[in-house]
Formats: C-alpha cells, structure tokens, sequence
C-alpha cells in the first residue's frame, strides 16, 4: 500500500481508534484525583508513533468525536461527553494533541537503526510530557488544584507509564522496521 493511500490511511486510523476503545477496558484505580491509570494514553502515543502526526491526530480526533456522540469509550465506559466535566478532561484533550507531535518527530528519525531508536523514543516521551501538560491543566481547572498540586499528581503514573511507553517504542520500532514504507521508506540493502 503506497504511504499516501487515502484507503490505506482511512483502515490505518479504524484499526487503531478502535484498538483505544477495545484498551478501555484495561483501567486501575487511582487515589489521584478519580484519574485512573490506562492503557489507552499509551496506544494513543502507539498510534503516533506508527502512524505519524497526521494519522495520528486523525485517531485522536475521531476517538475523541465517538466518544462526543455518546459511545462508552473511555476507561469505565464512559463517554467523553460524561467526563467533560471532571478531572480527566486535560487528558482526554492530550489524546487529540499528542499523537499528533509525536508522530510528527517520529517521522523525522533517521533511517540508520540507532539514530530511528533515539528520535521515536524522543517522540514517545515527548507525547507522553504532552498528556501530562494537558492532564495537568485539566485537573487544575477541574478539580479545583492548584498548578504546582496538579503537577505533582501526575507523579503517581510516573513509573506505570515508562514501563507502558517502553514497551510502545520497541513496538513502533519493530514495525517500521518490518514496514518500512509506512514512513514512506524503502527497505534499505545490506
């Protein structure tokens, strides 16, 4: 499939707004604030990293609409529109923003393997300081914290998150290198 397939892009894009949703059901408690801790930011950055900044915010988006409309997206099955008002707004906006930098550095790796291995790991930390930058503002304007006490909140998901966004880069990793030409690259002869 050529990069610049619109087929190709728009079943890109179904395959993993719905691999969020389906990662809904994976959620733990959390004490911070009623932010649990998901799988679905990490497939959320996943799907940047793969797919590049366009695509990306196109999965983002098109999450975000489903869940506007009324389907139970989000962790718990709730819809974006019963969690407008709470504390996970910042995140949920994140969700739009997010894969769209950080595909658009992944997409900017080099072709050499180790220069690829820096530049998406950049772009999956990146991604994540963004959900974290939106979740923070969200629970500051929703849940009645103060900036510096927002910030702190998001140290809870410190730890589950590195483990979660490892795991993502080796996956994007992996995938470029078997698909090369999703970054519009040709295989390159040894």
């Amino acid at each position: 499939m050529k990069k610049n397939s619109v087929a190709g892009d728009i079943a890109y894009v179904a395959v993993f707004t719905a691999l969020i949703i389906v990662f809904a059901f994976v959620s733990i408690p959390s004490p911070v604030s009623g932010v649990p801790i998901v799988l679905q930011n990490a497939v959320i950055t996943l799907a940047g990293l793969i797919l590049g900044g366009r695509r990306g915010f196109y999965v983002g988006l098109i999450f975000i609409v489903l869940g506007l409309v009324g389907l139970p997206i989000l962790a718990g099955g709730r819809s974006v529109l019963s969690a407008l008002a709470g504390p996970t707004v910042g995140y949920i906006a994140g969700y739009v923003i997010s894969p769209a930098i950080g595909g658009a550095i992944a997409y900017r790796a080099p072709r050499n393997k180790a220069g690829m291995c820096i530049v998406i790991a950049l772009a999956g930390i990146v991604s994540l300081l963004v959900q974290y930058t939106c979740g923070t503002i969200g629970m500051a304007l929703r849940a009645g914290m103060g900036w510096g006490e927002a910030a702190l909140a998001q140290i809870p998901f410190l730890g589950p998150d590195a483990l979660k966004l490892a795991i993502m880069v080796v996956i994007a990793i992996g995938v470029h290198a078997a698909f090369p030409d999703l970054m519009g690259r040709n295989p390159k002869k040894a």
